[in-house]
């Protein structure tokens, strides 16, 4: 039957109607679909396994008390021995003379004020003597320099003279002893005993954790560290003196102090400096209780020599290296790999672990940086950054009008 006038009128409405309705709909749908953000891709984090560093095995000697430490490497790295405090007669001298140099402070290379010795002085050396005691020379009217006295005190060991220079710094060794308990307490030597100057008394006692911290301090100052490294002084009316320290020059040592005293044994707090892979370490040790000097510097540098095979240069990462991949949902993906080598020369077995940061992206041209590698080695850290290896592109027009659920 033929379509009446109304008929082909209605169709046409609808034709047309649904022909704009299409035009609208593809107007709107079209553009924001095309020009719709795309979704932040983040980075999955690959499996990583850890360096492994072997344990080393120390040349301890079989007595007393003994640590190694290193300058910055926190607390004590190995130890040996005793734990509870010790007698460390004449290493007493090295708190001694840090305590005075707080009093007053000298710069590196300077002499200081000059200090005329009087009968008082003369009187300490007889004490000294008739204590067995190790002295230098003295009378009353002589003048010496701040330093002199400190280099009397750490090189030479002379306990008169070390009196000498605490009675000029703080009037007595009754006066110094509570500045010098107050200086140990805070520097966190808490199980460090002074009862004298000089360690003539026994009962001046400290242990091996204790004394490593000690051995940083007196290297971390300039004055003391070129001190107990000096291995012959020369003082007008005293004479030429060698340091006290017969290991000096040899096997690395550069410092720090003897000690000997009848209830103590040989005591030696030392430092020597090492090379590796290019990285000065300076390593601290202490042994307390030897029989006599002679075999405890053979021990110390038993220990010192299997104490420098500890220390490793470690390989954290090489450049390229991938540690992560970002996957778009279009199917672009990328690898995030480092920037650089790293290394570290690390103590033994020291644990290492890895925090990796990446952002999340969209799109970004290859190069471009992302994150980085954060390694924990002990106390050290080392920061690598990171970079997107290949590029992540837009998906282009096709996929978006195709996948409007992963857009909206």
């Amino acid at each position: 039957m033929p379509l009446t006038r109304r008929q082909i009128l209605r169709r046409r409405r609808v034709t047309v109607f649904g022909g704009l309705a299409v035009l609208l709909a593809s107007g709107i749908y079209l553009p924001f679909t095309l020009l719709a953000p795309l979704s932040a891709s983040a980075a999955a984090v690959l499996p990583w396994q850890a360096p492994v560093t072997a344990a080393v095995q120390l040349d301890w000697p079989g007595y007393g008390a003994s640590a190694i430490g290193a300058i910055g490497y926190p607390g004590v790295l190995a130890s040996s021995g005793a734990v509870e405090p010790q007698s460390i007669a004449s290493i007493t001298k090295v708190i001694t003379a840090l305590v005075v140099l707080e009093a007053k402070p000298l710069s590196q290379g300077e002499q200081g004020p000059e200090i005329t010795t009087t009968a008082t002085d003369s009187a300490l050396y007889n004490s000294y003597v008739a204590r067995n005691g190790k002295v230098e020379p003295v009378k009353a009217g002589l003048v010496f320099s701040e330093h002199q006295l400190l280099q009397l005190t750490l090189v030479a060991s002379a306990n008169n003279y070390t009196a000498t220079l605490v009675n000029w710094a703080f009037g007595s060794e009754e006066a110094f002893l509570p500045i010098a308990r107050d200086w140990l307490a805070a520097h966190g030597l808490d199980d460090t005993t002074l009862t004298d100057a000089t360690g003539m008394n026994p009962e001046n006692t400290s242990t091996a954790s204790d004394l490593i911290e000690l051995g940083k301090i007196a290297i971390a100052d300039p004055v003391v560290s070129e001190l107990v490294m000096t291995q012959r002084i020369s003082i007008a009316h005293v004479g030429e003196i060698d340091n006290t320290n017969e290991l000096l020059g040899s096997a690395g040592v550069r410092g720090i102090k003897t000690g000997t005293l009848d209830e103590a044994g040989a005591c030696l707090l030392f430092a020597a400096d090492y090379e590796i892979a290019g990285t000065m370490v300076t390593v601290i040790g202490v042994i307390l209780g030897g029989d006599d000097h002679p075999s405890l510097n053979r021990d110390a540098v038993a220990l010192l020599s299997t104490a420098q095979s500890g220390f490793r240069e470690v390989q954290l990462t090489v450049e390229g290296t991938e540690y992560a991949r970002y996957s778009t949902e279009w199917g672009d993906a990328s690898d995030v790999v480092a920037t650089a080598d790293a290394t570290i020369v690390a103590w033994a077995d020291t644990p290492i672990t890895l925090l990796v940061e990446a952002r999340p992206i969209t799109l970004e041209q290859a190069g471009v940086a992302v994150g980085s590698l954060l390694f924990t080695v002990g106390t050290h850290t080392v920061d690598v950054p990171l970079e997107l290896e290949n590029e992540i592109d837009d998906p282009g027009g096709w996929w978006r009008l195709t996948h409007p659920a992963e857009l909206f």
